[in-house]
């Protein structure tokens, strides 16, 4: 479109100025010109093209021809093609055409650029790719390497022929025929990566390969008390199971549910089992679970399926024959996708689990060798089918005996060292432990005692860093006793210490932030005329000794100084009244704390014939307010039968309170001690001042067993309580605990409300 233009302009009537053919100016910027565009028409195809249409329509070649012939095929835009044309002096027209054409040359070294980049960036990974193929090829042809579906059917046979003789039959057969689809299957499908990961799991898992167990009977005993105090009825089942497997010449698999409050140990001692028996620990917890495929598996047809716990537990640990701790059992929860509860059926039951099926492996697995141990704080919310296929082993908790000698050997040595305290800058008392104990952790379990401890070792970390105490190796500092005196020459600090001792001084807030210049005195401070003689020296490691003694002072902790670390007690003394009036009987209750004693308090609102009645407080459930309605009716007929003519219960309003009042309380146990309230008031006699009573009351004044004797006996200990009554058929319970629980308690054992009826107002009455 730009040369007929030229072409017209040339015919017009404008001539160029005349100029010098010969002139050596010109010539260069024509010689300059020419070669430009030599250079433009390698790169750019479009503008031969242009030198072609030029050559068709212009006839003899001269210097303004071949300004326009740059001009016309340039990328300038119009005005500066229109310069050109309007200029009539040839020099000046070469030199505006060789500057329009010098630009479209940078401009195509830029294109070039910009082009030569893009193509390495979109080539780069197909010319990676061609060349990783071409060097595959090669390799292949020399031998030197296979390709990826034969290397991977030779690490998986390789994988089986280690197992091949202890591998089941079924399962080879399955490998064999997923591994012959293997090779039929292109690399790239997805069905290939499917068949892949199958087989991966499938040779992966430990067919036929037990560890070694340890049937050391004394051996395991010893290991069970290192980690554990206590807990014999756990010891006792793990070494009969140990005793039965000795004498078997194998082992065996069973399921044994640990059941108890929380802080008991029953997750830990799952881990020191495996231990003693020389097993492969594995530990999953089933708290929340709602998904069945957790546990059976996903099946193979989903994207992203992946085998359950048991077939990860084994590929895990390596062996057929772990221990498999299934924590929090009575938590399983329910959802959409299932039952878990139902799918551990199969799991836990010895009779099924030898041939256990994972939906996504679809191949039997033995798991008759595993070892289930099962922990739950309570085993009313595990479904009966579930419960009848486990051996259940109650842990009651831990007496305050047990607790001190836990918190003595294993919780505070670990918390100390944790803290990187030494034990010669610190001493915690029994008196200290015991009122820690009794006052601020009386739950079942040890794990708030084990924080309680934490924090007292915390705040004497703190009260050492303050006073400038380092356990580093490279401080060394000297505490100069008082003892020591300056020498003439010398300019020897001396500074008392008076409140590097423990917390527990008469000023603490003093002691506890003590300055630097009561505490410690650095080496330069010591005298240079002492320093320069040897007799100096030998003095100054006498009072780099007795620093060193002064130093290590140990910060004591006691039941008086106690709440400074630990804040104020958290309970109090359980026992409200040291002789119970008229109408207060004290009863024994379980918690999940353990054993408490309560208050059964009656009181007459009014008085009038035929106004008999019973109001009840104390946030009492419904099984409670119905055993009160029972003491009632039974207590107005031991009434009838004791005091013919006493009317209290038919002509009184009586109001049963069951303190504290913001606790909740249930349970039918507390049956006898409130016929024995209501009895006092009506008699107007107090019961026994050290007797406390717990069990369930019929109609017909017969008294049924209860729980918790353990937590009740203790909890009656605590209160000071010498006197116990418990139901006759809970004997056997009570004979079964140990020695020192029952230790100075005197315990009775009755069948009828008359036997406690006799201990608790005909005794009091002979010894007033």
């Amino acid at each position: 479109q730009k040369i007929p233009r030229i072409l017209d302009h040339l015919t017009c009537s404008l001539q160029e100025n005349t100029y010098n053919k010969d002139d050596d100016v010109i010539k260069a910027t024509s010689f300059e010109v020419i070669s430009t565009l030599r250079e433009v028409l390698k790169t750019s195809s479009l503008w031969k093209d242009h030198v072609q249409t030029y050559i068709q329509h212009v006839g003899d070649f001269n210097y303004p021809r071949l300004a326009d012939f740059g001009a016309a095929i340039s990328g300038a835009n119009k005005l500066l093609c229109q310069e050109v044309l309007e200029e009539l002096d040839v020099d000046k027209r070469l030199k505006l055409t060789l500057e329009l054409v010098k630009k479209d040359m940078e401009i195509s070294k830029l294109q070039q650029a910009i082009a030569k980049a893009i193509e390495e960036k979109i080539s780069g990974d197909q010319r990676r790719y061609l060349l990783n193929e071409q060097l595959k090829a090669i390799k292949k042809e020399l031998g030197l390497e296979t390709d990826d579906k034969t290397a991977l059917s030779e690490k998986f046979r390789e994988r089986i022929e280690a197992k091949k003789d202890k591998c089941p039959p079924h399962v080879l057969q399955v490998i064999e025929e997923e591994l012959t689809k293997l090779q039929l299957l292109e690399a790239s499908s997805s069905e290939f990566n499917v068949t892949r990961n199958y087989l991966d799991w499938l040779t992966v898992l430990p067919w036929g390969n037990y560890s070694n167990e340890n049937f050391d009977v004394h051996h395991a005993q010893q290991i069970l008390d290192e980690d554990h105090y206590g807990l014999s009825d756990v010891k006792e089942r793990i070494l009969e199971f140990i005793a039965v497997g000795k004498l078997r010449g194998t082992s065996q698999g069973k399921i044994i549910c640990l059941s108890g409050p929380p802080g008991v140990g029953k997750t830990s001692i799952g881990r020191s089992i495996a231990r003693a028996l020389n097993r492969q620990f594995y530990r999953f917890s089933v708290g929340g679970l709602a998904d069945v495929a957790e546990i059976k598996g996903h099946r193979r047809t989903y994207v992203g399926a992946m085998p359950g716990k048991m077939v990860q537990c084994l590929k895990s640990v390596g062996t057929a024959n772990p221990l498999v701790l299934i924590d929090e059992i009575d938590k399983l929860g329910r959802g959409h996708s299932g039952d878990p509860a139902s799918a551990l059926l199969e799991l836990l039951d010895p009779e099924q689990n030898i041939n256990f099926l994972d939906h996504y492996l679809d191949v039997p697995i033995d798991l008759s060798k595993v070892l289930f141990v099962c922990t739950a704080n309570v085993i009313d919310t595990i479904p009966n089918p579930l419960l009848d296929r486990m051996e259940i082993i109650s842990i009651a908790g831990y007496i305050t005996d047990e607790k001190m000698h836990i918190a003595r050997d294993y919780l505070e040595k670990n918390t100390r060292e944790a803290c990187g305290i030494k034990p010669e800058q610190v001493e915690v008392t029994d008196a200290a432990l015991l009122a820690l104990i009794e006052n601020y952790c009386r739950e079942a379990g040890v794990r708030n005692l084990q924080k309680q401890i934490e924090k007292i070792y915390r705040k004497i970390a703190l009260q050492l860093v303050r006073q400038g105490v380092s356990n580093e190796p490279a401080l060394e500092a000297v505490i100069v006793t008082p003892s020591v005196e300056p020498t003439d020459g010398g300019s020897a600090t001396i500074v008392k210490d008076e409140k590097l001792n423990d917390p527990a001084v008469k000023d603490p807030e003093e002691a506890k932030e003590p300055s630097l210049k009561e505490t410690l005195v650095t080496e330069p401070a010591l005298s240079t005329d002492t320093l320069s003689t040897p007799e100096g020296n030998k003095d100054t490691d006498g009072v780099k000794e007795e620093a060193a003694d002064k130093a290590v002072k140990k910060v004591l902790i006691d039941s008086s100084n106690l709440d400074d670390f630990v804040g104020k007690p958290v309970f109090h003394a359980e026992r409200i009244y040291e002789q119970t009036p008229v109408g207060v009987v004290m009863g024994l209750a379980w918690t999940s704390m353990g054993g408490s004693t309560l208050y059964i308090e009656t009181t007459k609102v009014e008085e009038g014939e035929g106004k008999g009645a019973l109001v009840m407080t104390g946030q009492l459930g419904d099984v409670m307010k119905e055993s009160a309605q029972i003491a009632h009716t039974v207590s107005r007929a031991i009434l009838r039968d004791k005091e013919p003519d006493n009317k209290f219960f038919a002509d009184s309003k009586l109001h049963l309170h069951v303190p504290a009042g913001a606790t909740p309380k249930d349970g039918p146990s507390a049956g006898c001690t409130m016929i024995t309230s209501m009895l006092s008031l009506a008699m107007g006699k107090p019961a026994r001042k050290d007797l406390a009573m717990t069990g369930e009351v019929t109609l017909t004044g017969r008294i049924l067993p209860i729980g918790g004797v353990k937590e009740k006996a203790i909890a009656a200990r605590r209160s000071s309580i010498k006197t116990i009554i418990f139901p006759a058929a809970n004997k056997r319970d009570f004979d079964e605990l140990a020695d020192n629980v029952k230790e100075g308690l005197e315990v009775h054992f009755v069948d009828t409300y008359s036997e406690i009826y006799k201990l608790a107002f005909q005794n009091e009455t002979e010894t007033s």
